[in-house]
């Protein structure tokens, strides 16, 4: 099936890519999470503006990304979870929550969708996570997971 992402999908293409896909990845995964729209000759209209779109949000240069990943790690970023006796989360600690955390520390803003945990953060302390800033700049910045 043929179709258009909207938005950035690690593996598969950017924003604004028309990508060929089995039919049931496209059907039951990236539109109903709004990640792509089905191919049409109509819909080729809004490949530019998808474009056009990306463009304005994201680091242009890779000299732009540098500069974003050493500010990036610069920053002590400290999250408070609510959290168990024995150090455990209730929950986990999403990318979202790790955007947020931050730009309420004093870093740029970070799109959640560019973060990568590895592994998902269910425990108090400090962990490794990966800011895809740029196809060819990946920043580390680690967070510190403390009891709120």
């Amino acid at each position: 099936m043929k179709i258009i992402l909207t938005h950035e999908v690690s593996g598969l293409g950017a924003a604004g890519d028309v990508v060929d896909v089995k039919d049931g990845y496209a059907r039951n995964y990236l539109i109903p999470r709004k990640f792509a729209i089905r191919w049409t000759k109509g819909g080729e209209k809004d490949v530019e503006q998808i474009r056009r779109a990306r463009k304005i949000h994201e680091i242009q240069t890779i000299e732009q990304a540098n500069q974003v990943k050493g500010q990036l790690e610069a920053v002590k970023v400290r999250l408070a979870v609510r959290s168990g006796d024995a150090g455990r989360l209730f929950g986990s600690v999403t990318p979202a929550d790790v955007a947020s955390a931050i730009k309420a520390s004093g870093g740029p803003e970070v799109d959640k969708r560019r973060i990568e945990l590895g592994a998902p953060i269910k425990t108090l302390g400090a962990h490794e996570t990966s800011v895809r800033l740029h196809p060819e700049v990946a920043a580390k910045v680690t967070v510190e997971v403390v009891a709120a």
